[in-house]
């Protein structure tokens, strides 16, 4: 076997160099181009912080909330300072979007026969706009649903103030709570009623009704909805040609006398003089279809697409000042603390000493203040002479860069002793600049972290506060979403979109920023640069 591997060998040391040629010849082989260029800190933390899915998505999430603050209210017809008593804390009304079964207005609600019975002749007395049509005209017969209930069928026997009374009952029955409003009183001038009039030629839509009768058919003479002969128990009634009276109950073929108040030729009165001189003067009470009377004070339909808060303003505008403010106030105490605290905790790690040690007595005793007593006196005190907002980031950076100073402390004690310090040291460099040059760099990573964790913080403890009424910030101006949450204590179970809505953004600022937050931890930790996954 050795001796034919020796011949082999022997034949492949004797083959000519004419029998060998290049594979690749005529062609030039190029190598490949390696970036040997240096990858700059920043560079490389934004490489890292990419490949962090959760921190990306968190940071698309703040960026959409910004731009939401800011353009979401052009998305609405009125302004911040719009309110609108009447239709306060309706939920989400979109013309569009109702179409389709969204944003409509609707809500569920289980109604007694005589609640039933007046939301359905909100919608009755509405087609009857002339005061003539009403006896032929039935519930069941009654045409413009826009302005009643859808009812579901069915009935349950209920117990009130503990007492054994059956009483019929209607269990979900849809309502659009912006037409429920109805039927209100308004006082105008007598040019104002000739515009009114004006306006209902040329548009066709018909804001003006009859008056009602105050007499004995009439409960309650003060609500315009109650168009119809009731007795004094609030049960629609008739009455027959004998002069009794008898009640009626709720059914698709219910017929509703109507109490209107009639001259004396039996016309329906549309306007009553209650004074005034002149014909600018002259001051008319009147009854309007309020729904119809928004349109013609507003030139536009109610429409709010995240409905309207407790006192009528419109929802979309008010989280949007909302988010505004909190962000502004965080992001303001986050730059403060970052920069008190950076030359702070400076100072005391790369002088340490004396220095140190008093600079830290500092800050323990300013530690031992409980913040939410500072928040509070702050606002007791300074509130009225600054502002509850600049009152608010007085109390948020007294104490709130006390951490960031003692990262920044450790940081420095961990690096200053650091070979290539001493050699910048060494070298002449001031102190400033081994400071800010040499050392300040590597505590990045950490101060960055905690200036955006902050931010969470701040907006939890802003909305905590407005929340519990300590800070004062629900005006027409400016209002947060601790206080939309106020507002809705005690009735978001009735209302619920108050309470979801400012909770909502809450909650996704809160998320959002901390992984934020901590993707940026991972990105600007120096141990971590040139490590891929």
């Amino acid at each position: 076997g050795k001796s034919k591997m020796a011949n082999n060998k022997n034949e492949f040391m004797n083959i000519p160099a004419s029998k060998f040629r290049f594979v690749n010849e005529g062609e030039r082989i190029k190598d490949k181009k390696f970036d040997d260029k240096p990858v700059g800190y920043f560079k490389d933390a934004m490489r890292r912080f990419r490949k962090n899915r959760a921190s990306v998505i968190a940071a698309i999430i703040i960026a959409c909330i910004f731009v939401f603050a800011f353009i979401g209210p052009l998305l609405s017809h009125m302004d911040h300072t719009f309110c609108d008593i009447n239709y306060a804390k309706k939920g989400p009304r979109n013309l569009t979007l109702q179409k389709i079964g969204v944003a409509n207005g609707v809500i569920s609600r289980d109604f007694t026969e005589k609640g039933l019975i007046s939301a359905y002749a909100i919608g009755v007395g509405a087609e009857n706009y002339d005061g003539q049509q009403i006896l032929p005209v039935s519930i069941g017969e009654s045409k413009d649903s826009y302005y009643q209930p859808v009812r579901k069928e069915g009935t349950v026997s209920i117990t009130l103030d503990g007492r054994k009374k059956e009483v019929r009952y209607y269990t979900g029955a849809g309502i659009e709570t912006y037409l429920e409003v109805g039927f209100m009183y308004k006082s105008v001038k007598q040019d104002e009623y000739q515009r009114i009039l004006d306006w209902e030629n040329e548009t066709g839509i018909r804001v003006i009704y009859p008056l009602i009768a105050d007499n004995e058919y009439n409960p309650d003479p003060a609500n315009a909805n109650y168009w119809y002969k009731m007795d004094k128990k609030y049960s629609p009634i008739t009455v027959k040609s004998s002069g009794k009276t008898q009640t009626l109950e709720m059914s698709d073929d219910l017929v509703l006398d109507d109490n209107y108040l009639r001259d004396a030729d039996g016309n329906p009165v549309t306007y009553q003089f209650t004074g005034g001189g002149s014909y600018d003067t002259a001051q008319y009470k009147i009854r309007v279809l309020y729904y119809n009377y928004y349109r013609y004070i507003n030139g536009f339909e109610p429409e709010y697409i995240l409905g309207t808060d407790s006192q009528g303003y419109d929802m979309i505008q008010r989280v949007a000042g909302g988010i505004k403010l909190s962000l502004l106030i965080a992001i303001a105490v986050s730059v403060i603390n970052f920069i008190i605290g950076a030359v702070y905790g400076a100072i005391e790690g790369y002088y340490g000493g004396w220095i140190d040690l008093t600079m830290e007595r500092i800050s323990d005793i300013l530690s031992g203040v409980p913040t939410i007593i500072v928040q509070t006196l702050f606002q007791i005190y300074l509130a009225a002479k600054v502002g509850p907002v600049i009152s608010l980031l007085f109390a948020f950076v007294l104490t709130g860069w006390i951490g960031t100073a003692y990262r920044v402390r450790t940081q420095f004690y961990r690096f200053k002793n650091q070979e290539y310090v001493m050699a910048a040291r060494t070298l002449g460099a001031r102190d400033r600049r081994i400071i800010w040059k040499h050392i300040f760099p590597n505590t990045l990573g950490t101060i960055i972290t905690a200036s955006a964790l902050v931010i969470p913080g701040v907006i939890f403890t802003e909305s905590m506060l407005s929340f519990l009424g300590i800070v004062k910030l629900g005006t027409a101006e400016q209002t947060s979403l601790g206080t939309l949450l106020s507002d809705a204590n005690g009735i978001w179970t009735n209302y619920p979109h108050l309470m979801i809505v400012p909770a909502l953004f809450i909650s996704l600022l809160m998320i959002s920023f901390n992984l934020f937050g901590n993707g940026l931890r991972d990105a600007f930790n120096p141990s971590l640069r040139g490590v891929e996954d």
